[in-house]
């Protein structure tokens, strides 16, 4: 297996409306912000989201999660709506390629939106590109997205973007509160809803 830090993996997307693109340095103002208008929708679902973060901290997480993008650890990708002709102009989201298994290779998308943006598809938009990269050019034999069984806007998401329910894991995790949740897992996976790599290899 070739080691992770040596895989290409672009560090930038773009879809009809959104770019998605790999945190950087100096991303934590518009990550602030974007989280700040976002408190209350993510705080029942989110672990991160219960306070709100300073601006040192915001900062904190992008330069975090660019080091993790480097080390091909977890690839996190900012979610920004662009002008048409692919230059940034409002963080709306985040997303990316999470808890990593480049022995499969395997990932799971996660996901949110800025209140303001919720409701209009840019979140599928987003998914639908994350599972292309991964398939396309990770070589993935597995995507799975996970939730809350009772984030009934996340779950629709998954299906809108054409993943397949396979479980509900029932008292599979704590939720933020610490309550006990059941888990709804969706998937595509190689030679089911994607195709069969050629060859025959991974």
């Amino acid at each position: 297996m070739t080691q992770p830090i040596l895989v290409d993996v672009p560090e930038r997307l773009q879809t009809p409306r959104l770019v998605l693109r790999a945190p950087r340095p100096g991303d934590g103002a518009a990550l602030n912000a974007a989280v700040l208008d976002s408190l209350d929708a993510l705080r029942p679902w989110m672990p991160w989201a219960q306070s709100a973060p300073t601006l040192e901290a915001s900062e904190a997480v992008a330069r975090e999660a660019h080091g993790k993008f480097l080390l091909r650890s977890d690839l996190v990708f900012s979610l920004w709506l662009h002008d048409g002709q692919g230059r940034e102009t409002r963080l709306v989201g985040g997303s990316g390629l999470h808890r990593i298994d480049w022995s499969v290779p395997r990932f799971e998308i996660g996901y949110w939106c800025r209140s303001g943006h919720t409701g209009q598809g840019l979140v599928t938009e987003a998914v639908r590109a994350l599972n292309r990269l991964a398939f396309d050019q990770l070589q993935a034999q597995r995507v799975e997205i996970r939730m809350d069984e009772r984030n009934t806007a996340s779950w629709r998401v998954a299906e809108r973007a054409g993943f397949t329910l396979e479980a509900v894991l029932r008292n599979e995790a704590r939720d933020v509160a610490g309550g006990v949740r059941n888990t709804r897992v969706y998937a595509r996976v190689r030679g089911v809803e994607e195709a069969a790599a050629s060859g025959g290899g991974a």
